[in-house]
């Protein structure tokens, strides 16, 4: 029993990581349609800026969940400003603009904080499980994830900017009309999506500790669990969140972690093959 609980919570701590680094791009790419290859480079940023914030003195808390967002949010809204908002409606230009940013972000913290590994201690600690330990940053994470999809939900569905944000992004040209700035839409939109990949790579800056490209670690992961979920932003991310991260915990259980990413590549292969509008696109349809 004590390894059946022990699996349970890997196999759920995988599950919310996927979610968690998928979020961000949920917002940028399922709702404005953005292909942002620079996602993980947001990741990136957010793990750096918690990392900075608390060796500056700064509590590990503040500077994870509130420090890191708000800066890589931050950096959205001028990136937004600056390049992104000529590029709308012109998928490979953004494409091609995002990937360039990609490398001028790596290119830029490599030259300021080199090319080595930095990380911050992972708080909490540990509990025992019989004869197994389990990290309790684990469960705080599990925790976070479902507050935080819960947050997304409820304003998407229920606040006001929720409702301005979709109505925009389905018809720009009536929300102008009826005296709605679809710019500042898109900028406040880009920027909570940042912010989102922000908050993501400061969470699993502990665990993973943080170089200049550790973005290409998570930006397949992200796009595989968007475009396996389909066209429901939030129901599409967790569904394909779960079905990956339950064969990828549970094939590394079994093997390694290199079988792991293998498993959860040919699933999402035959998921695609099989259903080529995602999760969503055939079960779901109704949900957001």
């Amino acid at each position: 029993m004590d390894l059946v609980a022990v699996l349970a919570l890997e196999v759920l701590f995988a599950i919310a990581s996927l979610a968690l680094i998928s979020a961000g791009l949920a917002v940028i790419f399922g709702m404005m349609r953005v292909v942002n290859l620079a996602h993980g480079e947001f990741l990136m940023l957010g793990g750096y800026a918690a990392i900075i914030a608390t060796n500056s003195g700064i509590n590990i808390w503040i500077s994870m969940l509130i420090v890191a967002p708000l800066v890589v949010a931050a950096i959205g809204v001028i990136v937004e400003r600056l390049l992104i908002r000529f590029l709308y409606g012109r998928m490979v230009d953004t494409m091609l603009a995002t990937w360039g940013l990609s490398l001028f972000f790596i290119g830029l913290v490599t030259t300021i904080f080199g090319n080595t590994t930095r990380g911050i201690s992972s708080p909490l600690g540990g509990a025992t499980v019989g004869d197994y330990k389990i990290g309790l940053y684990k469960l705080f994470i599990i925790g976070v994830t479902v507050v935080l999809l819960a947050a997304v939900y409820l304003v998407l569905r229920r606040t006001k900017l929720g409702l301005i944000a979709r109505g925009t992004m389905q018809n720009a040209n009536m929300a102008s009309a009826l005296g709605i700035s679809p710019d500042k839409v898109y900028a406040i939109t880009f920027a909570i999506g940042a912010g989102l990949s922000g908050l993501a790579g400061a969470l699993l800056a502990p665990l993973t500790g943080i170089v200049p490209t550790i973005g290409i670690a998570y930006i397949a992961k992200s796009f595989i669990t968007v475009i396996g979920g389909g066209a429901a932003i939030l129901t599409g991310t967790i569904s394909a969140s779960t079905l990956f991260g339950t064969i990828n915990q549970l094939v590394t259980f079994q093997s390694s972690p290199v079988f792991g990413e293998v498993a959860l590549l040919v699933a999402a292969v035959i998921l695609l093959r099989l259903l080529p509008q995602g999760i969503t696109g055939r079960f779901f349809r109704r949900s957001m």
